[in-house]
């Protein structure tokens, strides 16, 4: 991003620091006034005869009107988010619905149910929701409603009324059918660009990822190096007298030093490590989206190619694809309009994200 070198605008009269300066950047992106604000927390463990599980408590509080109390507190265990976001995905197959954090973890990470693993995941079903009720019109969703609002037999008895194996089953099978036909003859060349554009990201964040991952491990070794030299250094002034002051102050500092690597491993677990892997999964979504954007194509273009190739029947194949034709303008339209707002929003998280992390480092340098 190149407004991030123009410095330019400060002035050279006015001694400052690097930190200072970093604290000089204002992002344009100002929070809109909202109607919506969702809570995730307060995790609980339930162990029955099948299964162990997690539940989160959900808290919504709104003044709109299409809502019949103000304040809704409702329990939710994960499959119960996964559900809302296939449903997202259902009723809007070219928005850019936000990711998920993954159902099993990465062996060696953390362990699951641990109490690390369960508040991480916490953070990431809290953005999740957010991010919806951010979204101008994931928001909107009459799921994501029932989701915020109705108790656990409420939501069990909705989600029974979805369609059925035999539904999804034709659904998957035209899915397949239209991505083995092969490239969308007519794909507008946006969808070709941004289609470059996130095989490049892709690529990019998926190397920042283990890059971030690897510094983590790396300052995590150290950390826990030098935790067992302060105390050798104490041990050791006990029996030397002569140099006892000086063993006692290189104790000191490495007990500080310590606290100050401490502070900066938690700023890049809490700030650094979940948006870029947040991203990483962004990237995943974004290449899905973009694939069924093709197969509504696909399916127009199919009609279009059959109606080339028949004589008889042309009106009800017209009445077809004006129906198709309409269907792919609002599918064009929709993520045209959702990609602006995704680009928008994921500069300005990573402008930030460095930023901190920049400041972090300043901070731990300056300790």
């Amino acid at each position: 991003d190149t407004s991030l070198a123009e410095v330019n605008s400060f002035s050279p009269s006015i001694p400052v620091s690097p930190s200072s300066m970093i604290n000089q950047y204002r992002f344009e992106d100002e929070p809109e006034l909202r109607d919506l604000f969702i809570t995730v927390d307060d995790p609980e463990s339930h162990i029955t005869a099948i299964e162990t599980f997690i539940t989160y408590r959900v808290v919504t509080k709104t003044s709109r009107g299409e809502f019949d109390s103000s304040e809704y507190e409702v329990r939710r265990r994960y499959q119960d988010f996964l559900w809302l976001k296939s449903k997202l995905e259902e009723a809007h197959p070219t928005l850019i619905i936000p990711p998920l954090p993954e159902k099993f973890i990465m062996k060696g990470m953390v362990e699951r149910f641990s109490d690390e693993f369960i508040e991480t995941r916490r953070k990431a079903l809290h953005k999740f929701l957010n991010r919806i009720a951010d979204h101008p019109t994931l928001t909107f969703n009459e799921d994501f409603k029932i989701f915020l609002t109705a108790q656990a037999w409420e939501l069990s008895s909705h989600k029974k009324q979805g369609p059925g194996l035999l539904s999804r089953m034709g659904q998957t099978v035209r899915a397949v059918a239209s991505s083995v036909r092969g490239a969308v003859k007519n794909r507008p060349g946006m969808f070709t660009e941004i289609n470059d554009y996130m095989e490049t990201f892709s690529q990019k964040i998926n190397l920042l990822d283990k890059i971030a991952h690897r510094i983590y491990k790396e300052e995590r070794d150290y950390f826990n190096e030098m935790k067992e030299y302060g105390p050798i250094h104490t041990l050791w002034s006990a029996s030397e007298e002569d140099i006892a002051d000086s063993l006692k102050g290189i104790a000191s500092c490495i007990d500080r030093c310590c606290k100050a690597t401490e502070k900066r491993m938690a700023g890049l677990s809490e700030n650094l490590l979940p948006i870029l892997h947040e991203y990483v999964l962004y990237s995943e979504i974004l290449m899905g989206v973009l694939k069924r954007r093709d197969q509504i194509q696909g399916e127009l273009d199919s009609k279009v190619d059959a109606l080339a190739n028949r004589k008889t029947e042309k009106d009800l194949f017209s009445e077809e694809i004006g129906k198709l034709e309409d269907k792919v303008e609002r599918a064009n339209n929709a993520l045209k309009a959702d990609w602006d707002r995704w680009k928008q929003n994921m500069q300005y998280d990573m402008r930030s994200t460095f930023t901190n992390v920049a400041e972090n480092n300043l901070r731990f340098y300056e300790e």
